[in-house]
């Protein structure tokens, strides 16, 4: 039976296996009972009905983590936790990042930061980094403190024959309550996608390779965004 969202909030008494479905098997994301943020760290106790899952073990070689369904329009809820100076980031499509990046206390942010549309990059262009959208605002809470983030996305759309009609849109995003992005339309992947081009279904990705992240849920429900958005 087909389930209407994908939910991954391990109570302390539940399985962890839920989440282990719901996402491919990735080598050094794990579950864990408890999770604190200590300097550049995050220290956890493993546990595989714990209520956390984690990358902390080896986040420099955790990879990509991706759902193992595929996704059109859909709106993404996480409640995550990165220590001091940690960057991961999450990828609609495994191709159109939101960015996640210790932010907190900075007076002027980019696209580079904590909940900004992160630039597309192009070797053969000055400057090689473009069409990146910074947060409205500065929303980042400080290191070791929970933080959420609310995505709404809608995918690009097709004709019959396949030829593109609509890029795909960040339609909202909401970082610790605040909306930091307005309806921003992708011209194509951000940098360090996984993905090229366009499609109407993929995975929804979480970058772990870049730094220590910890999630306490993560939620992904399929939309019907069929409204074409305001300009």
């Amino acid at each position: 039976m087909k389930v209407p969202g994908l939910l991954i909030l391990l109570a302390a008494s539940a399985s962890a296996a839920p989440w282990k479905e719901i996402f491919k098997p990735m080598a050094s994301w794990e579950a864990a009972a408890s999770v604190t943020a200590e300097d550049t760290a995050i220290r956890f106790e493993k546990d595989p009905d714990g209520k956390f899952f984690t990358n902390a073990s080896n986040p420099k070689k955790a990879g990509y983590l991706q759902t193992a369904e595929a996704f059109g329009d859909c709106t993404v809820e996480a409640e995550f936790m990165i220590p001091a100076g940690s960057n991961s980031g999450i990828y609609l499509m495994g191709r159109y990042e939101i960015q996640i990046l210790d932010s907190h206390g900075k007076d002027k942010v980019g696209s580079s930061d904590m909940g900004g549309v992160y630039q597309r990059w192009d070797n053969q262009r000055q400057p090689k980094g473009f069409e990146g959208v910074a947060p409205s605002e500065n929303a980042a809470n400080p290191p070791g403190e929970w933080q959420t983030m609310v995505i709404r996305f809608r995918a690009p759309r097709f004709d019959a024959d396949g030829k593109l009609l609509e890029k795909p849109r960040f339609l909202s995003v909401t970082l610790n309550g605040k909306l930091v992005q307005q309806n921003v339309t992708l011209s194509g992947p951000t940098r360090a996608a996984q993905r090229k081009g366009f499609v109407a279904r993929d995975a929804v990705f979480i970058q772990g390779d870049h730094g220590p992240i910890a999630f306490r849920k993560f939620k992904v429900t399929p939309e019907n965004f069929d409204a074409k958005p305001e300009e």
